[in-house]
């Protein structure tokens, strides 16, 4: 049974965000969008932008490209640091507040269905099993950039 937990821990993140895809596909918004949007969102206003693709996961090239977009459609604005012109903080306009809160809405309805079954208790474990796994993946990650190639 362990050898399996690994695909599933790997296979959930593809299957949330295919059901979440899904349904906010009538709101017209891809994938990276809703993701730059909801993480922006959730990490509050006036991040730098490298700190948000840090959040997502994203690398920055990526990111800039994806909020230039975001921008067109008068969702977010992007201004200069006041110590670096050439950093940007990143702003929600106020016409990205309510397709926010449709986007949260999406989300929260697809989180009770996937967790229906498990009481509080068990999610309160299951998330503090899932925090262990990852800061021992985390630990293994450092020590793998820490010790010379072979």
């Amino acid at each position: 049974m362990a050898s399996s937990i690994g695909f599933r821990i790997a296979r959930l993140p593809h299957l949330w965000r295919s059901i979440i895809d899904r349904r906010l596909a009538p709101l017209g918004l891809t994938q990276t969008r809703w993701v730059t949007l909801y993480h922006l969102w959730k990490l509050g206003e006036g991040n730098p932008q490298c700190d948000l693709a840090r959040a997502i996961g994203v690398e920055a090239p990526s990111l800039v490209r994806t909020l230039g977009q975001l921008e067109e459609q008068g969702l977010v604005e992007r201004r200069a640091c006041d110590n670096d012109r050439r950093s940007k903080r990143i702003y929600l306009t106020p016409a990205a507040m309510p397709l926010l809160e449709q986007i949260d809405s999406v989300v929260l309805e697809a989180r009770k269905q996937m967790m229906a079954g498990l009481s509080e208790d068990e999610l309160d474990k299951l998330d503090k099993w899932l925090g262990v796994i990852e800061a021992n993946g985390l630990a293994m990650q450092a020590r793998d950039q820490d010790s010379p190639s072979a």
